[in-house]
């Protein structure tokens, strides 16, 4: 059980640096050329496929046959990914909460809770299109 956890883990770790990739893909290079209101939503769909992609690639190392396995681990991580927003984003970088839980307003073009659902499913369903269950 607890090398599963150091596993998951890990792969969120790199799924966290993969995002903040993203996002500094997005403000440096396609913030400039096309805006913040094109570009929000594109690096919060591309951020979905990266999640994605990541647990396609990953997930047999994770050594779990049953769904409600991929299923915790997927939930695990958007735990993981909720307290990194948090606390990160208001301890470290200095936001204040208003701004933090603007990722959370579709309507201005942010699509984090489309992330959030992403990668709640993405472990069972990479496990499920890998057969390992």
């Amino acid at each position: 059980m607890i090398d599963m956890l150091l596993k998951t883990t890990g792969i969120w770790f790199v799924i966290v640096f993969a995002a903040i990739m993203n996002g500094t893909l997005r403000e440096k290079i396609l913030v400039p050329i096309i805006g913040s209101n094109l570009a929000l939503p594109l690096s919060g769909i591309s951020l979905a496929i990266i999640v994605f992609v990541v647990s396609l690639l990953v997930i047999p190392f994770i050594g779990a046959s049953e769904p409600k396995i991929y299923f915790a681990i997927g939930l695990f991580w958007v735990v993981l990914t909720l307290l990194f927003e948090f606390i990160f984003g208001h301890f470290v970088a200095g936001k204040p909460w208003k701004d933090i839980m603007q990722v959370f307003n579709p309507k201005e073009g942010d699509l984090f809770i489309v992330v959030l659902c992403v990668t709640a499913i993405s472990p069972w369903l990479a496990a499920k299109i890998r057969g390992l269950f």
